[in-house]
């Protein structure tokens, strides 16, 4: 025996990286959309933005990797002769960490990389928005899932104005603007939410964007004629008394 062989991949290995090639394969499009748009290959963006704006489209990959999981379990049973419900459950762990490690990376990408991708905003620095009187708004954005996320990112900060866009899990979205550079009309009217339905739950305007009336003491005096007008002199000064 040659002692420098290197030793065969265990099966459970095997399993766990099919599992996570497979949990890998429904985010290729995300994942490859997120990238692009951080190097600014609008091209690329432009082709894959129709595919993420299919609501069905990440649902139907899901489907495709559970069930190239399960092909995978298939062709491992039959060359084991094993194809049977007693082969499963002699087959047991390897199958549990096959389909355990698919659940895990897509869990994976929807609590913790989308969200974390998603909120990667290019924004003025903090001085200049302190010093800008902001408002708010937070939609409630109907994505199928969090890899959509970045998507409704990247258009809301295409808007002029659009001062830092926060995103929440599952499906929120803080957005401050500068109301002089933009508005809640013109955020809204984003043709992402044709496809994705926004609602508005939570709004604040800036002191500037909403001014206060004035209090009676700031109202300006109509009592024309009085002897303030007049220099202190009461009547006979020509302000109409």
């Amino acid at each position: 025996m040659n002692c420098c062989k290197k030793p065969k991949e265990t099966k459970k290995e095997k399993g766990f990286l099919k599992g996570i090639l497979y949990g890998l394969a429904p985010h290729t499009f995300c994942i490859a959309f997120i990238i692009f748009t951080v190097l600014g290959v609008t091209t690329a963006t432009t082709l894959l933005k129709p595919l993420l704006l299919n609501p069905y489209f990440f649902y139907i990959l899901i489907g495709l990797s559970f069930g190239f999981a399960t092909i995978s379990a298939i062709i491992y049973l039959q060359r084991n002769g094993i194809l049977s419900f007693q082969g499963i459950k002699r087959k047991w762990k390897y199958l549990s960490i096959l389909y355990g490690t698919t659940i895990f990376v897509n869990l994976l990408f929807f609590m913790v990389i989308f969200p974390y991708l998603a909120n990667l905003n290019r924004v003025q620095s903090a001085a200049l928005i302190e010093a800008t009187p902001l408002s708010s708004i937070t939609l409630k954005v109907d994505i199928p899932c969090p890899g959509h996320a970045p998507l409704i990112t990247t258009e809301l900060k295409k808007i002029d104005g659009a001062e830092k866009v926060k995103f929440s899990f599952p499906n929120l979205f803080d957005v401050k603007y500068n109301f002089l550079k933009t508005s809640k009309g013109e955020i809204l009217s984003l043709k992402v939410f044709d496809t994705y339905k926004a609602t508005v739950i939570n709004e604040t305007t800036s002191q500037a964007d909403n001014p206060q009336p004035l209090t009676n003491s700031e109202q300006p005096s109509s009592n024309v004629g009085s002897y303030q007008c007049c220099g202190g002199v009461a009547g006979g000064c020509g302000c109409g008394r």
